[in-house]
């Protein structure tokens, strides 16, 4: 039997619209590629039942797992975000002393400086054009994640080539992804090798002296470990960060209340994450048992698919979901995921959204769109973005 395909091309702000017409049928079969046809689950109650329910795993080895791709790599050492307890335990929590919100909030002034230095030199000389991205939008996340694990900032442009060619599951070309991995954990590995002669103030050390060494974990993890925090610790708000400059400059009477009341940005930022939810890919569990699910019956070995955006757009819980309100009530987003699985680095990707764009708009109160919404270039990643924005102000 055929069922509908998840929707390939991914519009600028707003969910492909095919979700729309899913969440008057929540729960239903797609096909994500060749005969794979899992669940897919659209209603926000549904999405947080599953996130929450340990009879749905995230262990990508199991077999009928709803993977992004055929070409998919195999899971390596240290990937806890698709394993399940007690291996996703172990791993996840040698992080969380490096992720307390206290620890995220000694981190502001240093984010504030990392973005006050990049608007200097983007607007060195008398500049009045950039494209956001590559100026600012990009290297505020990357110099934050490199700051707190310990990676040379000087090696972005390596590490950048290989982020973006492990996470294109477009492209359809395991070689390259299998490469790219390697090439990361190849430098990763030589990294934790150097922090186990000489720790400094930094996780990769701390994981070296106080992870590795103590045998809680193996060196291969610990590496696995550096890879996902430094992919998922850039790559996600790098791409949320140019979204959400067009979705204010769309809206700028919200913009000009902003601007007016500081105090508002950070219900503003929560707002940014539902809307945008660039996590578009989904989250991807495996039912190990027979499940009930809002009606239906989930049978084991079923895969499920959890579509983030369109949960986050769920007119139940959010009244008139398609309009960006900075005013509204944004509690139990799943712009983070939910459960076991929920994002270990929020507090993080909180603080530089809640710095980042603030300053950006107070430095640039004439800041505009230099090219047409319609024209603006995806990014090629699993994470929904942009590969370029070009601004004036």
């Amino acid at each position: 039997m055929s069922h509908p395909r998840l929707p390939t091309v991914r519009p600028l702000l707003d969910p492909a619209p095919e979700y729309a017409k899913w969440l008057q049928e929540p729960i239903s079969r797609v096909t994500v590629w060749g005969e794979n046809s899992p669940w897919l689950v659209t209603r926000h109650e549904d999405a947080r039942a599953v996130l929450a329910d340990p009879r749905f795993s995230a262990d990508a080895t199991r077999e009928g797992f709803p993977g992004l791709s055929p070409f998919v790599p195999p899971r390596g050492p240290g990937q806890f975000f698709v394993m399940d307890p007690p291996d996703h335990t172990r791993l996840r929590r040698t992080l969380i002393p490096d992720f307390t919100f206290r620890r995220i909030e000694r981190l502001r002034p240093a984010i504030a400086g990392i973005c006050t230095d990049l608007l200097d030199a983007m607007t060195a000389d008398g500049a009045t054009e950039a494209d956001l991205v590559a100026a600012y939008a990009l290297p505020q996340p990357t110099r934050v994640i490199c700051a707190l694990l310990g990676v040379p900032y000087d090696d972005h442009d390596f590490f950048h080539q290989q982020v973006r060619d492990l996470t294109d599951f477009a492209s359809g070309r395991p070689e390259r992804m299998m490469a790219a991995r390697q090439a990361l954990h190849g430098y990763l590995g030589d990294l934790l090798a150097a922090r186990t002669r000489e720790p400094a103030d930094d996780l990769i050390s701390r994981l070296a002296t106080e992870r590795v060494a103590t045998g809680e974990i193996s060196p291969e993890e610990a590496v696995g470990v550096a890879a996902l925090l430094l992919v998922a610790g850039h790559e996600t708000t790098a791409n949320m960060f140019p979204l959400a400059v067009v979705t204010l400059l769309r809206h700028p009477e919200q913009l000009a209340a902003l601007r007016a009341d500081a105090d508002l940005w950070p219900a503003a930022v929560e707002e940014l994450l539902r809307y945008l939810t660039v996590v578009h890919q989904g989250m991807r569990r495996i039912a190990t048992e027979d499940v009930e699910l809002g009606g239906v019956r989930i049978r084991a070995g079923d895969g499920v698919v959890v579509a983030l955006q369109a949960a986050n757009r769920d007119p139940s819980v959010y009244a008139d979901p398609d309009t960006f309100d900075i005013g509204r009530d944004t509690g139990g987003h799943l712009a983070f995921g939910h459960g076991l699985h929920q994002c270990v680095g929020q507090s993080l990707a909180r603080a530089e959204l809640q710095i980042g764009l603030p300053v950006l708009f107070d430095r640039l109160p004439g800041l505009r769109l230099a090219a047409p919404a319609e024209d603006l270039p995806l990014a090629r990643s699993v994470i929904h973005g942009l590969g370029a924005l070009p601004v004036a102000w």
